[in-house]
């Protein structure tokens, strides 16, 4: 073959090439790469039980309880913030919501099924409530206190879990509950692997992402992330901007304390501990930047769903043994993996 003949061929090649790099270089393709290979490797390793419908449901259902929080904190992520308030947020949010239809109303867990419906609104509503609160005082904290957000959403996090045992008195408030709501579908004689309440979950962070990625809010909230100096030099005010985002993480992990209390049937100060590592993890895992200005809904979706099939799917081996209590440690090796491989893909980007 001559020079102008190998010369010719490469030309050819280097679209293909280029096409294959780019495709691999989108974190929401890897990711779903990722979950097919490790959904063949955990099907192998746990001898044919891994892709089964009840064993989906429960990785559905964990996906469900997290995703809220994990969105909530994307947002924060992209201003160049970070929000560790949200696991105890979920904790205060149920215990208080339980506490008033408990101790307030005397409602027990005597009210099930439908009459319990109106019960459970009432508390998501609750909930919600409680979680735009905490998101106000972390961005009081930010904004007029000047504190990093690290350390405002510290101390948010211990006042909360304070509170929160101090209304349940370290006890869990049981109270009305339609167990329903959290059993998967079926059509027929088949079971799907999603319940209302992950649907439920499914449709705020859908809604959710259209704000972050059609809207103005969410130019906004990316323009901040991005050159905080160059945002206000455009006219857009940033403490505003702030108390919408850290208000949104709030109210996103009180909906997820409803997402607790209906997985639980009660109000516990316990029910959101160590929430706010999976909430970090999934969103370093979905693609998005700790130094702000990059991330993406479909990212976070993805990579809360590895976290939680990489957990079952490893529970499940039964070539090796995989002890329970390696869970933190399997997420801190993730983190670290991630935010690794976003290291080496921006010095590559640079070179």
């Amino acid at each position: 073959m001559t020079d102008s003949n190998q010369a010719s061929a490469f030309k050819e090649q280097t679209p293909f090439r280029a096409k294959i790099s780019s495709l691999f270089s989108n974190q929401s393709v890897v990711l779903v790469i990722t979950l097919i290979v490790l959904g063949a490797f955990f099907q192998w390793g746990s001898e044919g039980t891994f892709l089964h419908m009840d064993l989906l449901g429960t990785i559905m259902d964990q996906w469900g309880s997290y995703i809220l929080i994990a969105v909530g904190q994307l947002f924060v992520v992209i201003t160049g913030g970070i929000d560790l308030s949200v696991g105890s947020t979920v904790s205060l949010s149920s215990v208080v919501a339980g506490w008033f239809v408990v101790q307030q109303m005397h409602k027990g867990p005597e009210v099930t099924g439908g009459a319990a419906i109106p019960y459970i609104l009432l508390i998501a509503l609750i909930c919600l409530l409680v979680g735009l609160v905490v998101g106000l005082v972390n961005s009081w904290l930010i904004n007029q206190l000047k504190i990093v957000p690290f350390i405002a959403t510290l101390a948010t996090m211990g006042a909360s879990n304070g509170i929160a045992v101090m209304i349940s008195v370290g006890m869990p408030l049981q109270g009305p509950n339609d167990w329903d709501l959290g059993n998967p579908w079926k059509i027929g004689d088949f079971t799907l692997p999603f319940s209302t309440m992950v649907l439920a979950a499914t449709f705020i962070t859908a809604v959710v992402g259209l704000f972050l990625h059609k809207s103005r809010f969410g130019l906004h909230t990316y323009a901040l992330g991005s050159n905080a100096f160059a945002t206000r030099g455009a006219g857009i005010s940033v403490q505003k901007q702030v108390v919408k985002v850290y208000m949104l993480s709030g109210g996103l992990a009180g909906l997820a304390g409803a997402y607790s209390y209906v997985r639980l049937g009660a109000g516990s100060n316990t029910s959101g501990m160590g929430m706010e590592l999976y909430a970090i993890a999934a969103v370093v895992i979905g693609g998005a930047s700790l130094m702000g200005g990059v991330g993406r809904i479909i990212g976070i979706c993805l990579g809360t769903l590895v976290l939680f099939v990489v957990q079952s799917g490893l529970l499940t081996m039964t070539v090796v043994q995989v002890s329970p209590d390696l869970k933190q440690v399997i997420v801190a090796i993730l983190i670290a993996s991630a935010v690794a491989v976003q290291t080496l893909q921006n010095k590559n980007g640079r070179k």
